[in-house]
């Protein structure tokens, strides 16, 4: 095995993308349970919404023509001949020379072409007064002008929100297909690591926060996680238990070991768990350098640094990529936002810098305050509300430079 062949970024990203394919297993949810699911198939509109010509405003059901030339200083008269109900079908027809009041959503009477805003109308007696003129279906929402019967409603992959959940109920949809959740399993590693939950350390003790780090980031994602407890820096351990996890799971990730010395042995046994193997060991990128990426039999294996901050950015940037593609995920990317630097920033040519900064509202503009530190500190993490991205062509950026932030939610 030959050591830190580094990649780019964007190599990176793109071999992720070329060898991990969606899971094949799915399952059918009702609608109530589906927030954040991943669709397995696409859907189709099957009835138009809406199913017939309605009002988008409070107002009056009109023939536009009859409004023509209409003004403060010189209203249109209309004889008022009732109402609309909701969700009652209008059997009256509207003849020119006549208006019908129709509230927001309300179906227009035959004949109306247009709707009439009720503040620029005055209701007296049984006329109404139209003080402004509107073109032909003016304010009308047509039938399958939302949603045409046929179309494509939502597409394979989609992750669904209230929205698309309240999309798929105006169509009668109670029950969804949609992807399985990928279980991660996950191994800290290390003579050091102790359990989080141990209150009187011993020197040289460290406790294994990035289980919750790490585990807290996939769950947010949709995710199952599998706590495979703390392995010491034992090679047929580790790579026993590597093994029975990894049969439980479709992901496994190994915290520590990662780098070039004499007990980082992991990348060997990474690579051992299966065909083709280590595809990425070593990443052009600030922090977190020794990253190892390896796919065993279609399951994808993340080696990530020891260092908190470190397997914090780089699961959020590579492991999210790869849980996604795991999902089959077409419409989920990191939230980015851009902001303004508050300081200047050296980087190095041929590496991508990933900064914490803290986000900080200032005059109507949004900037990034760096918070710097060395790349195990836990207050840093605390305190950043993201991560400033500095491209690897760039040497660095100036001082109140727009730059792109990858948030942390």
């Amino acid at each position: 095995m030959k050591f830190f062949q580094v990649k780019s970024v964007e190599e990176t990203f793109r071999l992720i993308q070329e060898k991990i394919k969606p899971l094949k297993t799915t399952e059918t949810v009702s609608l109530w349970h589906s927030r954040g699911r991943v669709l397995a198939e696409d859907i189709y509109v099957k009835e138009s919404v809406p199913a017939f010509r309605r009002s988008s405003v409070d107002g009056y059901a009109v023939l536009a023509e009859d409004t023509f030339g209409a003004s403060e200083s010189m209203p249109a008269f209309l004889n008022m001949i009732g109402e609309v109900k909701m969700g009652v079908h209008v059997q009256v027809a509207l003849q020119a020379g006549e208006a019908m009041y129709v509230p927001t959503g309300g179906m227009l009477p035959n004949g109306a072409n247009g709707v009439v805003m009720i503040e620029h109308c005055e209701e007296t007696a049984n006329l109404v007064n139209v003080y402004k003129q509107i073109a032909p279906y003016e304010n009308v929402i047509q039938p399958g002008e939302d949603l045409s019967e046929g179309n494509l409603l939502l597409e394979k992959g989609t992750k669904l929100r209230a929205q698309e959940i309240g999309a798929l109920a105006s169509q009668g949809i109670y029950e969804v297909s949609v992807m399985k959740k990928p279980v991660v399993a996950y191994i800290s590693s290390g003579d050091e690591i102790v359990p989080f939950e141990t209150q009187n350390l011993k020197l040289g003790e460290i406790r294994d926060m990035n289980a919750l780090t790490i585990g807290t980031l996939t769950e947010e994602w949709g995710c199952h996680f599998l706590y495979g407890g703390i392995v010491k820096d034992d090679e047929r351990e580790l790579e026993r238990r590597a093994k029975e996890l990894l049969e439980k799971a479709d992901c496994l990730v190994l915290s520590g070991g990662s780098s070039v010395g004499t007990k980082d042995y992991s990348v060997d046994i990474i690579h051992s768990l299966g065909q083709p193997g280590v595809f990425v060991h070593g990443i052009a990128v600030k922090p977190g350098k020794p990253t190892i990426l390896s796919m065993a039999d279609e399951k994808p294996v993340i080696g990530l640094p020891g260092h908190p901050a470190s397997a914090l950015i780089i699961y959020k940037l590579f492991g999210s990529a790869i849980l996604h593609r795991l999902e089959g995920k077409c419409n989920e990317s990191f939230m980015r936002t851009e902001a303004f630097s508050t300081k200047k920033i050296a980087s190095s040519p041929g590496r991508t810098d990933y900064v914490r900064v803290r986000l900080v509202q200032r005059n109507q503009k949004l900037y990034a305050e760096p918070i710097h530190g060395k790349s195990g500190l836990i207050s840093t993490l605390v305190e950043s509300d993201g991560i400033l991205e500095i491209p690897s062509q760039k040497e660095g950026i100036e001082k109140d430079e727009k730059v792109s932030i990858i948030r942390f939610l």
